[in-house]
């Protein structure tokens, strides 16, 4: 059972959680959106041939369920394409619509990934309760730009590989892209996420739960480097601001020398 279907089980959303403000000009319109993403900036998609939108969040409720659906809405040369983000469960707009921005930026459907301290911004809107914790850390981002860049470079390179699987079937950890054979696990990790050096910066606001919550992200990785290494796999772990055709070299140098290894390591009982 998600928040929402427990908050709204025995009542509807109350109109203040979806509902625009009735005699809104386009102007106050863009003004809310604006806020609820952390800037312009971030707001845009891209369409191809060199092309960007600026977008929105649209939200729509679900009468029979008393779910509320987040939708990224733009227009396109009088068309008006919309991609579901996933469902948000507060109870004023203004946090349902920044919940469903953060939800936008984590499954990599806008142009450009906003700086980290604008992803804090936005995820510290909403965080303040422990349910939508809870479907924050839950949200790992699927499919996002740089995981597809990183994956069609490899593929570019002639290796073909496993997305999304546990490396170990017995261990709760799930590597962005296995090579089953060769025993090698490639983790994409975000710098926001995981810590990264060069981008993380400390939160603002609720300043020790992110800590923790980071410190606690970067623990899990040491600990699942070290289980899979302790059982022959090779783990390889990749920035998000990394280019992907480096990136990739990488993962495809790692992979032609352990090949080459248990190559000749056959050669030599044989």
């Amino acid at each position: 059972m998600t928040a929402a279907e427990g908050r709204w089980k025995r009542r509807p959303p109350p109109d203040r959680a979806w509902r625009g403000r009735e005699g809104r000009t386009r102007a106050q319109a863009a003004e809310e959106q604006d806020r609820a993403a952390g800037g312009r900036q971030v707001r845009f998609v891209d369409l191809g041939d060199g092309r960007q939108a600026c977008a929105s969040i649209y939200l729509k409720l679900l009468p029979k369920t008393r779910r509320i659906r987040a939708y990224l809405r733009w227009s396109d040369r009088g068309r008006s394409p919309a991609r579901y983000v996933g469902e948000v469960e507060h109870e004023t707009r203004a946090e349902n619509l920044a919940q469903g921005w953060l939800l936008a930026v984590r499954r990599g459907l806008l142009s450009a990934k906003p700086p980290a301290s604008v992803v804090e911004s936005m995820a510290e809107s909403w965080a303040s309760s422990p349910a939508v914790r809870s479907v924050m850390r839950a949200n790992r981002g699927r499919d996002t730009r740089p995981e597809r860049a990183l994956r069609s470079a490899v593929h570019a390179l002639g290796l073909r590989y496993r997305v999304g699987v546990r490396p170990l079937p017995g261990v709760r950890r799930t590597a962005d892209m296995v090579f089953t054979r060769d025993k090698i696990a490639v983790f994409l990790d975000g710098c926001y996420w995981h810590g990264c050096e060069e981008h993380y910066r400390p939160a603002r606001k609720n300043a020790e739960f992110w800590s923790q919550k980071i410190s606690s992200n970067r623990a899990r990785d040491r600990e699942t480097d070290s289980v899979l290494r302790d059982a022959g796999w090779q783990v390889i772990r990749i920035w998000e601001h990394e280019p992907a055709r480096e990136a990739a070299a990488r993962v495809a140098e790692t992979v032609h020398r352990r090949r080459s290894a248990a190559s000749k390591l056959r050669s030599a009982n044989n």
